[in-house]
């Protein structure tokens, strides 16, 4: 089964979307940022430079000459571990955390230069850094913000999209739905059964403005199991990887025997074993199987992922208008597929929902 055909959306027949004003202006970068790192997955080192834009022009890429809008039209449908751009044969890799901070930021207008270093010119990644947004985040604090005006001196009204009736997407036990809302509010869930330094983790918040995005979610870091690390790198991911770029944990399956060796603990019943593993886990400087802590919040991999889905939706946005939307967003065991997917479904419908009225 192909992954579109294992997805659900649930619809009725009426417009999904509503664009309102936000009583805001659209903005722009106030003057240009310029960052260089690694790629995550490529390895290469790549620069990027945030360059100001006029309103009604949003957010694009330009690549080797050549324009990617950021858009959900150009999101590819099959990338693991991260979220990619493609047009006309020319792809930007790992835009999810930049369009994150942008997004949150309320940089609504800009030109996104991008130039890499490795030996295919028809790809790029966006650097990582240390696995968050931060420091994108405190680029375009540095550079400050402005109105985005046109060669005439207009500005334009920001529009925020409102979600008018409940939508979800769904994959075998993991999904992603949004009910109406006046608020931004995002509800996410996670579940590493084979890694006891994450488990189960839930995060829910309002999104009330931009300082609640650095304070509370940009911050925060992808994560990885140590013992996928080299499968992943067989599958050519993480080139670019280190415990400088990510938080990273044991899997459950090396804590038991670690801890079931030093305890020289033999045939006791499983709950016991557990209840044992547990106790170790809990002890001071165990880290719960941490390999580089400390984290920055006790649920930090919860929020990375809020971090990953604001930079997803994120694609929604069209003319320099809000793409995150004003809704109530709950995800469980998502990732970056299933949020894109979301996000497709949500604009494809809306966009056969405004033809059906012109034709009626």
């Amino acid at each position: 089964m192909s992954l579109a055909a294992g997805f659900k959306f649930l619809k009725t027949r009426s417009s999904v979307l509503s664009w309102k004003p936000t009583g805001k202006l659209q903005q722009t970068v106030a003057d240009c940022v310029e960052r260089t790192g690694r790629g995550l997955h490529s390895g290469d080192i790549s620069t990027v430079r945030i360059v100001p834009e006029a309103p009604r022009v949003g957010r694009y890429f330009s690549f080797q000459s050549n324009v990617i809008r950021a858009s959900i039209d150009n999101a590819l449908k099959e990338t693991p571990l991260c979220t990619t751009l493609s047009k006309d044969g020319y792809s930007v890799r790992t835009v999810e955390h930049l369009l994150s901070a942008l997004e949150a930021s309320g940089v609504d207008n800009c030109r996104i230069e991008i130039e890499g270093s490795g030996d295919c010119d028809r790809s790029v990644e966006v650097p990582i850094f240390d696995g968050s947004a931060r420091e994108w985040v405190e680029a375009i604090d540095q550079a400050g913000l402005k109105v985005a005006v046109d060669l005439d001196g207009k500005s334009c009204e920001k529009l925020a999209p409102y979600l008018n009736e409940p939508v979800h997407v769904t994959k075998n036990d993991s999904f992603l739905a949004a009910f109406p809302c006046s608020k931004v509010n995002i509800t996410y869930g996670i579940d590493f059964p084979q890694a006891p330094a994450i488990g189960r983790q839930w995060f829910s918040s309002t999104l009330l403005d931009e300082s609640f995005y650095s304070k509370q979610i940009a911050s925060s870091r992808t994560f990885c199991i140590y013992e996928e690390v080299e499968h992943m790198r067989n599958l050519g991911l993480i080139k670019g990887g280190s415990s400088e770029t990510a938080i990273i944990c044991r899997s459950k399956r090396f804590m038991e025997e670690m801890i079931i060796s030093s305890l020289s603990y033999g045939n006791g019943r499983r709950e016991e074993t557990d209840a044992k593993i547990d106790k170790v886990l809990m002890r001071p400087g165990m880290s719960r199987g941490w390999l580089n802590p400390p984290l920055r919040y006790d649920d930090e991999a919860c929020r990375h992922k809020v971090l990953d889905l604001i930079g997803d939706i994120s694609l929604l946005a069209q003319d320099g208008n809000q793409g995150l939307l004003v809704a109530h967003i709950v995800a469980y065991k998502a990732g970056h597929s299933l949020h894109t997917e979301f996000v497709r479904c949500i604009s494809e419908v809306n966009v056969a929902f405004a033809s059906e009225d012109l034709t009626t």
